[in-house]
């Protein structure tokens, strides 16, 4: 089993920051996908910022020079680092882990989401 942990979101003004952290824990062997999901109400999840298997990293498109998404391999930690917020940022974001445990079988983790709220 893989635990997934996120912190770091809160309520910010428009213009300001935020830093989103997950850590992976587990017999992990190896990642495919690591990467942040957002959840707006009445709204479809979307894909905010992955990175895959390749090492690139793949973003929203009205995210992308404001948001940057990084990796800390040797604590299976990957930080989303917000900047330049809008109100249209607001959302519930989650954390997505997919991989491939020791024993050789997958998985495919989500944590519990944690609430961005971008208003003055």
């Amino acid at each position: 089993q893989v635990q997934v942990v996120e912190s770091g979101g809160g309520l910010v003004q428009p213009g300001g920051s935020l830093r989103l952290s997950c850590a992976a824990s587990g017999s992990i062997f190896s990642f495919n996908l690591l990467g942040w999901y957002r959840q707006a109400p009445g709204k479809q999840r979307e894909l905010v910022a992955i990175i895959p298997n390749d090492g690139s990293t793949n973003y929203l498109d009205s995210v992308k020079d404001r948001f940057i998404l990084s990796r800390d391999i040797a604590k299976n930690t990957i930080l989303l680092q917000m900047n330049s917020l809008k109100p249209e940022d607001t959302a519930v974001y989650y954390c997505r882990v997919d991989g491939l445990y020791y024993s050789g079988g997958s998985f495919d983790y989500w944590g519990k989401g944690t609430k961005v709220t971008v208003s003055s």
